[in-house]
């Protein structure tokens, strides 16, 4: 990918998120070929799509240590010019691939360039049972007992998937206050798995709902989080509590952790993010139901109008100068030009 291909693999999915509703994204990006700037290309996208978005690179020795290194740079100078230049649309997280993919030397040289700057980690953990495998065999440990000795968990830290983890590597998260994200489509989509999301809400660690890029839609993520762990669990009595704390508990939460600020909540003094939905209830709504009415009656799709820190992005389901259908011409012919050279 080139920086311009960055540019709207960011845009896209950008647009695609106020006509859904997102207002805030957390975005774990890669493009080996494209890493230097690669990060800044993507906030300036943001910040002309007008989204919220905290951004890191993935960190991974898969391409050589070169292209580690770079990584580790990228991260280094976008954190560093998001503190000194503070913006509440835009923020930075240090980005690592996956403990398979990342050797000793690699982690504690991230270790410590995070540390330095006073952030956390963004970092995809135990996803698929290769991940689990890789840490025994090289380490003789687990994943997240790795992530451990090298000072990756904390509050300020995001562990994406943790499907493969066992009660000790749950304890392990609690105690450090480490940050869990699930993505119930992507981990059936690569058939990896379900993360023991349940378990681990009821032991108190702080558990949120993302997509890992499946889709933009957060309805929509919130409704197969809810039928696969009942699937899961074989009990259709699970999930109903859980998974809206997640969506709209936890995730406010998560975001708060990374801009500052009260997310969720219509009150003086909180971010003005609001959305305004096609939904005319069928029966009474109130302060006791309003999560089933959301889960069974509302989808992305019927978003009409996306506020986003004060700023209308969408008003009756047209966007406010977003000129989408030339970026969707330029974006398809970037992507043909991606898979050619693929």
């Amino acid at each position: 990918m080139s920086l311009e291909d960055v540019y709207y693999s960011g845009l896209t999915p950008l647009i695609e998120c106020i006509k859904t509703g997102t207002t805030t994204i957390i975005d774990h990006h890669a493009s080996p070929m494209s890493i230097t700037g690669s990060l800044s290309t993507l906030a300036k996208a943001a910040k002309e799509i007008g989204v919220r978005a905290a951004f890191c690179y993935e960190v991974s020795d898969r391409d050589g240590d070169e292209i580690a290194q770079e990584g580790i740079q990228e991260n280094v100078d976008f954190i560093a010019t998001c503190q000194a230049n503070p913006d509440p649309m835009v923020a930075g997280m240090f980005g690592l691939h996956a403990s398979l993919t990342l050797s000793d030397q690699t982690l504690a040289a991230c270790s410590e360039a995070a540390k330095s700057l006073g952030v956390g980690f963004h970092v995809h953990v135990a996803e698929g049972i290769e991940d689990l495998e890789d840490s025994l065999a090289k380490y003789g440990m687990r994943v997240v007992e790795r992530l451990e000795k090298f000072d990756i968990l904390g509050p300020k830290t995001i562990t994406v998937h943790c499907v493969h983890i066992n009660d000790h590597e749950i304890d392990l998260l609690k105690a450090s206050q480490t940050q869990v994200v699930h993505n119930p489509e992507s981990n059936m989509g690569n058939a990896v798995g379900v993360t023991p999301v349940l378990k681990m809400l009821s032991l108190g660690v702080k558990v949120g709902l993302g997509t890992d890029g499946y889709t933009c839609d957060m309805f929509e993520s919130g409704k197969v989080a809810n039928i696969l762990h009942k699937h899961a669990s074989a009990d259709p009595s699970v999930a109903w509590g859980e998974i809206p704390q997640m969506l709209y508990g936890n995730n406010p939460e998560i975001a708060s952790g990374l801009f500052g600020g009260k997310f969720g909540e219509l009150v003086e003094g909180a971010w003005a993010d609001v959305i305004v939905v096609d939904y005319v209830p069928p029966t009474p709504l109130d302060s006791t139901n309003w999560t089933g009415h959301l889960l069974f009656g509302v989808s992305g799709r019927s978003v009409e109008t996306t506020v986003i820190n004060g700023r209308v992005r969408m008003l009756d389901r047209k966007l406010i100068h977003i000129d989408e259908v030339a970026i969707g011409e330029r974006s398809r012919e970037l992507a043909e030009g991606v898979w050619n050279r693929i």
